[in-house]
C-alpha cells in the first residue's frame, strides 16, 4: 500500500513538473514571437525613413545634417539586438524623426506633398502598432518572469536553466521628455 501512495506522489510529482515546463516554455514561444512581432514592425519603419528622408531632402537640400542624423539613428536601430539596445536606438531615431518634420514645417509646399503626407500618416500607424506590439511583449515577459519567480515553478525553471527575459523599456531621458510627432497638418 505505501508503495503505491510512494508511486501516485511521484507520479503527481512528474506530471506537476511536465505542466509546468510546458506553461514556462509556452510563455517563452510567446514572448519570442512577441518580439519577433516588433522587430517585423521596426523593419516596416526602417524602410519607410528613407522615403521620408528622401521626399523631404527634395524640398530642403540644405538641411543635410539632419538627413546624416536621421540615416545614423535608422542605422543603429538596425543593430540593435536586446529589447534595451532597441529602446535606446528608438529613442535616437524618434528624436532625428522630430527634428526632420522640424524641418519640414518650415517649408508649406512639402506639408502639401501628397507623398509626404501619405509617408506621414503609414510612420504614424507604424508608431501605434508599435507601440502595442511593445505593451503585449512587455505583458507576456511579465507573465514568463514572474512564472520563473513564484515558488514552486521557480524550482521547475532553475532545474531546466529557463531565464528572465528583458522588458522594452525605455531609456530615462526618453519618458522624462516623451518625442512628440504632429501630424495633423
Amino acid at each position: 500500500m505505501i508503495g503505491w501512495i510512494i508511486l501516485g506522489v511521484f507520479v503527481l510529482l512528474f506530471l506537476w513538473v511536465g505542466a509546468t515546463y510546458n506553461k514556462l516554455v509556452r510563455l517563452g514561444v510567446r514572448a519570442e514571437e512577441a518580439w519577433r512581432g516588433i522587430d517585423t514592425l521596426l523593419r516596416k519603419r526602417f524602410d519607410l525613413i528613407p522615403n521620408l528622408v528622401e521626399t523631404v531632402k527634395g524640398y530642403a537640400a540644405h538641411e543635410r545634417e539632419v538627413f546624416e542624423r536621421v540615416t545614423e539613428a535608422r542605422s543603429a536601430s538596425m543593430k540593435a539586438r536586446t529589447p534595451k539596445e532597441q529602446a535606446e536606438a528608438d529613442n535616437m531615431l524618434a528624436g532625428t524623426l522630430k527634428t526632420l518634420f522640424a524641418v519640414a514645417e518650415a517649408y508649406p509646399q512639402l506639408k502639401a506633398n501628397e507623398n509626404f503626407i501619405s509617408l506621414q500618416k503609414s510612420l504614424e500607424g507604424l508608431e501605434e502598432e508599435i507601440a502595442r506590439s511593445r505593451r503585449y511583449y512587455n505583458a507576456v515577459v511579465r507573465d514568463l518572469n514572474t512564472a520563473i519567480k513564484v515558488f514552486p515553478q521557480n524550482l521547475v525553471a532553475n532545474l531546466f536553466r529557463i531565464q528572465e527575459r528583458e522588458f522594452y523599456m525605455l531609456p530615462s531621458e526618453a519618458m522624462a521628455e516623451p518625442p512628440k510627432v504632429d501630424f495633423s497638418r
